[in-house]
């Protein structure tokens, strides 16, 4: 029996990565977190009960074989290499990446996007965490300089899987947005979509994809997935108390 044959029927299992990694997104389902956070709340921050949430990752940590190393995301761009010695405290930062064995580069999102990064023969992983703000600021980039850097690999020769995150149809902004990403109300370009007055439809999985290709990525799957439209997933526009998921990737 695979070891993934034991998660959650709805969990995500990322594909299109190397054979040498691991990978999965979680769902609601699973867990031991009460309403309005059931079931596999992994987020410590939101109000959910302590023991619950300790519960959560200690079952997560069993079920993939490794140990997430949970970040304090800021909606930045910082990328911290993980160690060992993380497991003892919460790095502030957006991005993580790491080289070994045994720990899980792990972001936690309940609308954001999440990014998985895969270096050639399981050499190194990372993982980002993508709201607007951040993949304005060149999180994703960041975190693929860092992942290349730290596993010798040039950019072309990273695999990246996208999680689930607010859809286009769902994802509402404003002109400030458009600014962030040097689109206009003139020319708001094809990932916005003119919505009520003064407002726009973004589609995040398609600017993340238009950044991952400029950066030299070719190998780029997932973000089919809209968290706010599909009950399998925790949604902070749509419930605002409620948890969070998490998307994990390590080396085997």
């Amino acid at each position: 029996m695979n070891a993934n044959d034991a998660w959650p029927e709805q969990w995500l299992r990322p594909d299109g990565l190397p054979a040498e990694v691991g990978a999965v997104a979680t769902t609601r389902a699973g867990g031991c977190s009460a309403v309005p956070y059931d079931t596999m709340n992994l987020g410590s921050h939101v109000g959910d009960d302590p023991a619950a949430v300790a519960g959560n990752r200690a079952r997560l940590a069993q079920l993939i074989g490794a140990q997430p190393v949970y970040l304090e995301q800021v909606h930045g761009r910082d990328v911290v290499r993980l160690s060992s010695a993380d497991l003892q405290r919460t790095p502030r930062a957006d991005g993580c990446v790491t080289t070994e064995r045994g720990l899980a580069c792990c972001v936690m999102t309940a609308d954001c996007l999440p990014v998985l990064f895969a270096a050639p023969a399981g050499r190194g992983v990372a993982a980002a965490h993508a709201g607007w703000r951040g993949l304005a600021a060149g999180v994703l980039e960041a975190t693929l300089l860092a992942l290349c850097e730290a596993a010798g690999c040039e950019p072309q020769e990273v695999a990246a899987w996208m999680g689930p995150a607010i859809g286009p149809q769902r994802f509402e902004v404003g002109a400030d947005v458009l600014e962030a990403f040097g689109a206009s109300a003139a020319e708001p370009g094809s990932a916005f979509v003119a919505g009520r007055a003064g407002h726009w439809c973004a589609d995040l999985p398609a600017l993340a994809r238009r950044r991952l290709s400029a950066a030299g990525l070719a190998r780029v799957g997932g973000g089919l997935w809209c968290t706010v439209g599909d009950a399998r997933f925790y949604s902070f526009r749509r419930d605002r108390v409620t948890g969070r998921m998490a998307s994990c990737i390590w080396i085997r």
